[in-house]
């Protein structure tokens, strides 16, 4: 008795069909949900040393409607300023955020939250002062004894200055080595990519071996 059905697919289509289902689901992923980054500089020591690779939730504050732009001149496409379908959550202080690059939208930097909306942030001698009040800050690292004096210099000594609404004050952990708000401003809320979890891989190049014992650290 002769069969009646669809005919099978050729191995070929099979195939064909599997990877493009994988790959528009790797696209989603990166678009809304995760995104991975390599740390390219020392400014996040020690909690990010140069090498590691991080995964980056894209949820942590909304589910965000791409917006894919060119940039003019840079030869970059800019994915960040679309509009929020949802909103659940704000950037927090201790937060360790990854950015747009308020001076260059082609680069993505990567900064704790200091200050949030409302807050008045102010340094002195190296400590950080928020609302007046002193942070003992565990995360923050120092490479260099003593501080910088005068006109201009406000690696040490900044402020005071307010964190007007819709944006944050971000500094690198190692604070004698990040460029950070101290010297370009504040970060629009609206040019974060999401929020550092996990380092799924690391690698130091400078020794040529693999820093197993990062591996799967969570980011705090």
């Amino acid at each position: 008795m002769a069969r009646f059905g669809k005919p099978r697919k050729s191995v070929f289509r099979e195939y064909t069909e599997a990877i493009f289902i994988a790959l528009v689901a790797a696209l989603f992923l990166r678009a809304f949900v995760v995104q991975a980054f390599k740390i390219p500089s020392g400014s996040m020591i020690p909690t990010l040393a140069i090498g590691d690779h991080i995964l980056v939730n894209k949820l942590s504050y909304g589910l965000r409607l791409p917006d894919v732009s060119w940039v003019p001149f840079a030869g970059c496409v800019d994915l960040v300023r679309g509009s929020h379908l949802m909103e659940w959550n704000i950037p927090e202080r201790d937060d360790v955020v990854v950015f747009v690059f308020p001076q260059d939208r082609c680069k993505d930097f990567i900064k704790r939250v200091v200050g949030v909306p409302g807050d008045e942030v102010v340094i002195r001698d190296k400590k950080v002062y928020i609302n007046g009040e002193f942070v003992d800050d565990a995360h923050a690292h120092f490479e260099e004894e003593g501080t910088t004096l005068g006109a201009g210099h406000v690696r040490d000594n900044f402020g005071p200055v307010t964190v007007p609404d819709g944006r944050v004050f971000v500094m690198g952990d190692n604070r004698d080595r990040s460029f950070d708000s101290r010297f370009w401003g504040f970060v629009p809320i609206a040019d974060i990519r999401g929020r550092a979890f996990v380092k799924y891989w690391s690698w130091d190049s400078e020794n040529s071996r693999l820093r197993w014992w990062r591996i799967g650290g969570l980011i705090y």
